[in-house]
Order: C-alpha cells, then structure tokens, then sequence
C-alpha cells in the first residue's frame, strides 16, 4: 500500500509541476504536452510492479458498465468532432462578431451578450471546446479595441467551467462521475439544473462587480463581417449536433448507451462531409482541421490516471479515504469542497476516477448527492488554479501565446474571489433540490 501511495503522489507532483514550470517538451520539433506523458510513466510503473494488476486492468477496460473508460472517450471525443467540426465552419465566430456588433459602442452590453454566448455554447458543446474557439477571438478584439481584455477573458472562463455542469457531455468529468452511478441524461439534467442556475448568476454577479469600473469604459467595435464560405456544411454540422442531442436526451427511454449515439453521429458526419467533398470536389480543410485539433493527450492521461486509481482502489488506499470523507453527516458539503481542493491537487479528471470510488459505503441516498457534489467540485474547480483542469491548462496558455499579461498569481487572486462563492451557492443548490 504504502509503495503504491507513493507513486501515485509523486506521479500527481509531477505531472502538477510539469503544468506549470515546463508544460512542453521539443522532440524533433515536434511539441509535446508532459503532463500524459509523466501521468503514463506512473501508470506503466505501477503495471510493471503488479501493484495495479494487468488482469484487473484488462476486466475494467473490457467491462460492459457504463464507466468503461474507453466508451467515456468515445462520448467524448464523438462529442468533440461535432463541435470543432461547426467552428471550423465558422459558426463560433460569425455568432461571436453579431455579438459584439450588437454591442455597439457600450463595453457593458458587449459583457452580458457575451456571457450569454459562452454560457449556451457551453451548455449544447462543451467548456473545453468553448475556451478553445472562443479565447482567441476575444483575446483579437480587445487588442483591435484598445480595451482591458481581463474582464472579457475571466468571465468567458469562468462561465465556460460553470454552464458545463448543466448538461452530462459539457465536461469529461460529468461524463465519469454521472455513469459511475447509472445515471442518464434527464435524470442528470433534473438534479443539476437548479445547482447550475445558482451557480452561473452568483458568478456573474461576482465577476461584474470585479470589472464594473472597467466596463464602463467606451468602446470602438470595427464594422468587421464575416460569412460562413459553406452554407451546407454549416447545415450538416447543425442537424448531426441536433440529432445527437435529441437521441442523448432519450437515450435512458429508448436503452442506446450515450457513446453509441455520439459515435453513430460523429461518424455520419464525417462520411457525410466526406461524400460531399468527393462529388463536389470541395477542399477537405474542415475535416482535416477537424481532426487535427481533437485533443488526443486526453486518450493516455485518462487511461494513465485511471490505471493509477485501480492501483489505490486494489491496494485499499481509495476505501481509506472514503472511510475518512463518509464520517461526517454533511455529504454534500463534504465532498464538494474536498473535489474542489482535490482537483487543484491532481487535476479534475484524476480526481473524478478517484472520487467515484469514495461513497460506495453510505445510503443510497447520500452516495448520491455526494457524487453530484463532486461533478460540482469538478467544474468549478477549474477555475480555483490552472492546475485544477485541463481545460485551465490550455486557457493559460492560449492568453500567453496572444501575448496578455495573465500570470499564475492573477489566476489564483481572481480564482479564489470567483470559485469559493460559486461553488458555495451550486451546493446550495444542490441541498435545495435533493431535499
């Protein structure tokens, strides 16, 4: 027990500091991300030492349930496709330019809409492919606006990581913790949609009131107009992403398990898209561009992490801990502000894995909010520290490759005032409707 304890800590230290002291390594050029690639030397350690028994391994990756790991990245890459597929299109940012066009020349107006357009493209794609598309275009416009991009840029992330909590497929850890329990998506939607609400209007009233003397600064918003160069593949993204989720919605109704309808979907997509380019003889930059931008490094650390976690589980670390959490009576509480600290220990997905080991002693009930207190820790403790997801990882280093002075500190300092108050009224939230 104690050599596996000790592994896996200085695998989490490790791939903790790689983060922020030298999150990429050159091989031939070619960049590289460290943090899977440490996480994947702990886990190989671990497989090597028997401390996480292969034939363990090889039952859980070949298992029929609904947390299999690789169905859960299936979802979630399938999801992905989607996404990346309409803003290669063009449609992330034609609605971002309407959005600022309607804000004319007032910086307060220009807040709330794009708020509003974070919060709905989270909702229906995901946190991580909102902070991809959206932090670029923001980061361009407050340079070309001669304004402080800061309100616009930790506002889009903040409400990136909370309105991801509204539907299962907004975050990876969702996708985990909710089928860790069986759950679909209406039932998931029932529980957190009021948590959700309490959430996003307490942080945006929280990051307006930390920008409000900013945003009453005028603005000049350019006449810039932009037009989606293919109308048809425009249509064939939307319908695919509409179709797949009305089938999500009924998936617990109809028994079709959530990553064979996302998969059914990414895939006509691709063949259909793939069709029309060869009749048409249309260039293949959507597709290509599509699948270059899938974030493969997510495919080794999740499978790393969750083989780091059958080493704890097999080893009786993980039913320790959750000896220690399952004592108090307050299980919400507890366990959404300890997923919170955890996942700015180990990142949010590790945490995820582990944490939906921890309650299986207590009721029914209690393993219950406990695991939905947890989806909450997780989101929202993306934005305690850039260490808490990866989705903060690569926030942080799109806002130093656009050259905005956006340090480690000015994370924490804007994250603690944001994610403590947050998180407190999700929770709340949470109470309210499980009572």
């Amino acid at each position: 027990m104690v050599a596996t304890i000790v592994i896996s800590a200085i695998t989490f230290l490790l791939v903790t500091i790689s983060i922020v002291a030298f999150p990429f390594i050159k091989i031939k050029g070619i960049k590289i991300s460290t943090y899977w690639l440490i996480a994947l030397i702990g886990a190989l350690i671990l497989l090597s030492s028997s401390l996480a028994p292969i034939n363990e391994v090889y039952k859980e990756l070949t298992s029929s349930n609904s947390i299999n790991p690789l169905k859960i990245l299936v979802l979630f890459f399938s999801m992905t496709i989607l996404s990346i597929y309409l803003d290669e299109v063009g449609l992330f940012k034609y609605l971002a330019i309407k959005a600022t066009k309607r804000a004319k020349s007032n910086q307060l107006v220009l807040f709330f809409i794009l708020y509003l357009l974070t919060s709905v493209l989270t909702i229906f794609t995901s946190n991580d492919i909102v902070i991809l598309t959206l932090t670029p275009f923001i980061c361009f416009f407050c340079k070309n606006a001669k304004i402080n991009p800061l309100p616009y840029l930790i506002m889009e992330f903040a409400a990136a990581n909370t309105w991801s909590m509204m539907f299962i497929i907004g975050n990876p850890t969702n996708i985990y913790l909710a089928t860790s329990m069986g759950v679909g998506f209406i039932d998931y939607l029932k529980v957190m949609f009021l948590p959700t609400l309490f959430a996003g209007f307490s942080e945006l009233l929280i990051v307006y009131l930390l920008f409000k003397k900013k945003l009453k600064e005028p603005i000049n918003v350019s006449e810039e107009d932009y037009q989606i160069d293919s109308k048809i593949d425009l249509i064939i993204g939307v319908i695919a992403l509409s179709i797949c989720l009305i089938f999500l919605v009924i998936s617990s109704y109809i028994g079709v398990e959530m990553w064979i309808i996302s998969l059914s979907c990414a895939s006509g997509l691709l063949l259909i898209a793939s069709i029309l380019r060869l009749i048409s003889k249309k260039n293949w930059n959507y597709l290509t561009g599509s699948l270059k931008r899938l974030p493969y490094p997510l495919i080794p650390f999740m499978l790393s992490m969750f083989v780091i976690v059958i080493a704890l589980n097999y080893q009786g670390v993980s039913l320790q801990i959750g000896n220690l959490l399952n004592q108090g009576t307050n299980t919400i509480w507890i366990y959404g502000y300890s997923s919170l600290l955890a996942s700015n220990l180990i990142n949010n997905i590790p945490m995820s894995i582990l944490f939906s080991n921890l309650p299986i002693g207590l009721s029914p009930i209690e393993y219950t909010k406990a695991i939905y207190a947890s989806v909450i820790g997780s989101n929202i403790g993306a934005f305690l520290t850039p260490l808490g997801a990866l989705a903060g990882i690569m926030f942080s280093s799109l806002v130093n490759k656009y050259e905005v002075k956006f340090t480690f500190v000015d994370f924490i300092k804007y994250g603690f005032a944001i994610a403590l108050p947050t998180i407190t009224m999700a929770l709340l939230g949470l109470f309210v409707i499980t009572l």
